[in-house]
């Protein structure tokens, strides 16, 4: 168990994995228990595609329990308490700018750093395993970064870290 990965999150990252595990042990698990059951009593197994489809559904669910509870079981929490803001840091909201031909955009852009598990894109949070999380890392404010994305290369201007 030494060897396990750890998951960098916040207090709040850990919590909705928690309420999440919950939900899928109690609920989901007995509302595919009860469809495969159901399924069964439409006769031949052989060639019931409800009963497959609540199976694999099955399986799919007990993977994600497993993971949801390894990740828990692993997280290391970050503290906004124990980090600075003079650097990029899991758990900081950092702004930035992207510099076009020389010249700041005036589109500031903003997201917070926090581990994969609780990355959630839509919500302008991103992972730290992610490219441009990558590149600002560990830099400062008013620091101009050159970040590798799937898109090419991208430079940045830092703006502020909260």
């Amino acid at each position: 168990m030494a060897n396990e990965k750890q998951y960098p999150m916040t207090a709040e990252g850990k919590r909705k994995l928690e309420e999440e595990l919950v939900k899928l042990e109690t609920e989901t698990r007995k509302e595919i228990v009860e469809r495969i059951k159901i399924a069964r009593d439409f006769g031949d197994l052989s060639e019931n595609a409800e009963y497959d489809s609540a199976k694999e559904e099955q399986a799919f669910l007990e993977g994600r329990i497993s993971t949801l509870k390894s990740m828990i079981r692993n997280a290391v929490i970050i503290s906004e308490d124990e980090t600075d803001n003079s650097v990029v840091s899991l758990g900081k909201t950092v702004s930035f700018v992207e510099i076009i031909n020389g010249k700041p955009s005036t589109d500031e852009e903003s997201y917070t750093i926090v581990g994969s598990a609780e990355a959630d894109p839509m919500e302008f949070r991103i992972s730290n395993e992610s490219p441009i999380a990558k590149g600002l890392l560990g830099r400062a404010e008013g620091e101009e970064v050159v970040v590798q994305t799937p898109g090419g290369e991208m430079k940045v201007k830092i703006i502020s870290i909260k």
